[in-house]
């Protein structure tokens, strides 16, 4: 159950990301109103939190851990790249972004593949 839930709400913030991106260059408006400031807060919060039950419930943490210190390293990487898309403009917003959508797909697949160097 808690599988489907975070899964859910990696997908609820992947679409709300790309949504706030989309938003920014079309209505920038849109985006001072406090539901946008918030929201992104209590999904991510959210996605977390079930994140790590998700951990402790699979004891993931009694075994090998490198590809959990992976997905949390390149989980930094993502939110770093997200702030430098929400703050800038222009060519380095979208480097950022594609900074932060790599960031994003390493994540899924290590956690698919519980191998961090799936790559090699």
């Amino acid at each position: 159950m808690i599988k489907i839930f975070h899964l859910s709400f990696v997908l609820i913030s992947i679409f709300s990301f790309v949504g706030r991106v989309i938003l920014s260059e079309t209505h920038p408006a849109i985006l001072k109103q406090k539901l946008f400031k918030i929201a992104p807060h209590v999904i991510d919060t959210i996605l977390l939190l079930s994140g790590i039950t998700l951990v402790f419930q699979g004891q993931w943490l009694a075994t090998e851990h490198g590809w959990i210190i992976a997905k949390v390293l390149a989980l930094l990487g993502y939110i770093g790249f997200g702030v430098v898309v929400m703050r800038t403009r222009g060519t380095l917003r979208w480097l950022a972004f594609v900074g932060a959508m790599a960031c994003f797909v390493y994540i899924g697949i290590v956690a698919v593949t519980k191998n961090p160097l799936f790559f090699l």
